[in-house]
């Protein structure tokens, strides 16, 4: 008698991509909310009260103006899941699958390095110098009250039933090393996974280099005309 064969099991297809965690600077938001806000208030007031050529001048910059600062400020986010990294830059969007991350680094700012050698910065997650200067204080102000407690603190974690207290928690970090350091733990747990394979891509965004051409372009030629 003969038994059936056991076939290995066939990847459900229709699983749903884990969801991603976005990450984006809020300053940056904040920020190019109210650049755009100043530049529709005073191109639209040009516009409506302007004589001559100054409207046209106003829409021009406007056309011009208005992809520029959205697309440095609201713009920029990072997607990261179990199966790869995205990254929507103020010109490009990058996807890596973890696979092909070699690194991510944080100096002046924050970037990845793939496989090949090619760096892409991360313009969604800037670097704060001045929460890192801060963090290292508080870093240094807790080692400092640590040695200090030292034979007391020590006693201090055994309770009278023998038990030993909650660890101290982990020195305080810049929200962005932090954010660093999570991208960090997903890229070496899931690099290796089959499903965080593939290759990396990189495309151009046209729908903000395109108008922001075409308002450059009107603009030089109102100017020239004058």
């Amino acid at each position: 008698m003969t038994t059936p064969d056991h076939q290995p099991p066939v990847p459900d297809a229709s699983r749903p991509e884990s969801k991603d965690r976005i990450y984006r600077s809020p300053a940056g938001i904040a920020g190019g909310a109210l650049l755009l806000l100043i530049a529709g208030w005073l191109g639209i007031d040009a516009l409506i009260s302007g004589h001559g050529s100054t409207p046209w001048l106003a829409l021009a910059a406007l056309i011009l103006v208005v992809p520029l600062v959205s697309a440095f400020t609201l713009r920029p986010a990072v997607y990261a899941n179990e199966n790869r990294l995205r990254i929507r830059n103020p010109f490009r969007v990058i996807v890596l699958p973890w696979g092909k991350v070699a690194s991510l680094r944080s100096g002046y700012s924050n970037e990845v390095l793939d496989t090949s050698g090619k760096k892409y910065q991360l313009w969604a997650i800037p670097v704060s110098l001045r929460a890192r200067k801060k963090a290292a204080k508080q870093q240094a102000r807790g080692a400092a009250a640590g040695s200090g407690g030292g034979r007391t603190s020590s006693i201090g974690r055994m309770s009278s039933m023998g038990r030993t207290s909650p660890a101290p928690t982990e020195p305080n970090r810049a929200q962005t090393d932090q954010i660093m350091d999570d991208l960090r733990e997903l890229c070496e747990a899931r690099a290796a996974e089959e499903a965080a394979q593939g290759e990396v891509s990189v495309r151009w965004a046209y729908e903000v280099m395109g108008p922001a051409i075409a308002g450059a372009i009107l603009l030089a030629i109102l100017l020239a005309v004058g």
